[in-house]
């Protein structure tokens, strides 16, 4: 059974389309304000929304505007239906992304003729979408793991094989070729593993239903994690004099791997980008329901165009500098941040310091 949600503050107008929807079969949730419209939308997830412009506390107008800055709402079929008869009203709401627009009053087949025209067209899009995802995943799951992986998977063995069992202390040449075969293949693996991620990422964006499966997870101590990946990372590096922490207990609505994930690219880019001796910080905090982790270092930092560009596939003065990685790191976090209801933002002055600021939501009490 398909939902609409209704979104009208007039007591009749309300009970009348939604006694319209119940006799078509459809199951409606019926709200009388703007605010819990938003909310009821983010619950239920309905397959179309009617909605008022004129309501007290938010009207239709930032209603929608709402809906469509949230991943789980923005694709949703939103018809206006209101009193205002002005083009420049119309005009507004299409702007904003609203599918279509009626005028009260209307007929009861008009509005149901606008409801069905819409969720066919819904129909369309979600096959179309779906086709075309599924082709995308399995391209990715039945070719790029087997193609990729296994012959990696022998060269990370054999190097570590040849390391473990190397007995010629003279020939330092040998050994350093083969330590670099070995960091390079751990590098390509890392990489195979983030294009994976980043896919994976994108279908997931595609279903409201798994981007609500994906917010159903918590860590219930935020804290200790960000320490263990953060003392990690600059092990790794052999910088933990550099590491400073600053940190603030949290039960957040992400999974510790997802969370995990985030830390370790931010932290790992600060490094990376960072010479040795300057200081890499990370700092937690929480104010007002959301949680706050910033990773901030002294490197060469980016420009403001190179902060418009931030994707799966960007790298920055490639020319310039040696860049190991393919740029994924910034897109995969920003992108599990948005999925989970949070953000990613980036300050940076070129060549004096660079701080990514992640925000999440705390989980409900």
């Amino acid at each position: 059974m398909q939902k609409i949600l209704v979104i009208e503050d007039e007591f009749e107008i309300r009970e009348n389309i939604t006694e319209l929807l119940h006799a078509q079969n459809f199951q409606v949730i019926a709200v009388e304000n703007g605010i819990k419209g938003i909310t009821a939308a983010q619950t239920h997830i309905p397959d179309l929304i009617i909605c008022d412009i004129s309501m007290p506390e938010l009207d239709g107008y930032r209603v929608l505007e709402a809906l469509r800055h949230e991943p789980i709402t923005a694709s949703i079929p939103f018809i206006f239906l209101t009193a205002f008869v002005e083009k420049s009203n119309t005009r507004k709401g299409m702007e904003l992304g609203a599918d279509d627009y009626l005028t009260k009053p209307c007929t009861p087949a008009e509005l149901l003729s606008a409801i069905a025209a819409r969720l066919a067209k819904q129909a369309t899009r979600d096959r179309q979408q779906s086709e075309k995802l599924e082709e995308l995943r399995q391209s990715i799951i039945l070719s790029l793991p087997h193609e990729l992986r296994t012959p990696l998977n022998g060269i990370l063995a054999s190097s570590e094989l040849l390391l473990m069992h190397f007995d010629q202390p003279e020939d330092a040449d040998t050994r350093e070729m083969i330590e670099l075969i070995n960091i390079s293949g751990k590098r390509l693996y890392r990489l195979i593993q983030n294009f994976l991620l980043y896919a994976e990422l994108e279908l997931i964006a595609a279903s409201p239903e798994q981007i609500k499966a994906l917010q159903a997870h918590s860590t219930p101590c935020a804290e200790a994690l960000v320490t263990e990946k953060a003392v990690y990372q600059a092990q790794q590096v052999h910088r933990q004099p550099d590491l400073e922490l600053e940190l603030e207990d949290a039960y957040l609505q992400i999974s510790p791997t997802r969370l995990m994930k985030i830390v370790d690219e931010l932290v790992d880019n600060a490094f990376k980008f960072s010479v040795p001796g300057t200081p890499v910080k990370v700092a937690c905090q929480v104010s007002q329901g959301i949680f706050t982790l910033s990773v901030s270092d002294k490197g060469r930092g980016m420009k403001p165009e190179q902060l418009m560009q931030i994707g799966a596939h960007m790298q920055f003065d490639r020319k310039l500098y040696e860049q190991q990685g393919s740029g994924l790191g910034l897109a995969i976090a920003k992108r599990l941040a948005e999925l989970h209801g949070g953000s990613l933002s980036i300050e940076s002055v070129p060549a004096e310091q660079t701080t990514v600021t992640v925000k999440l939501p705390l989980a409900p009490e």
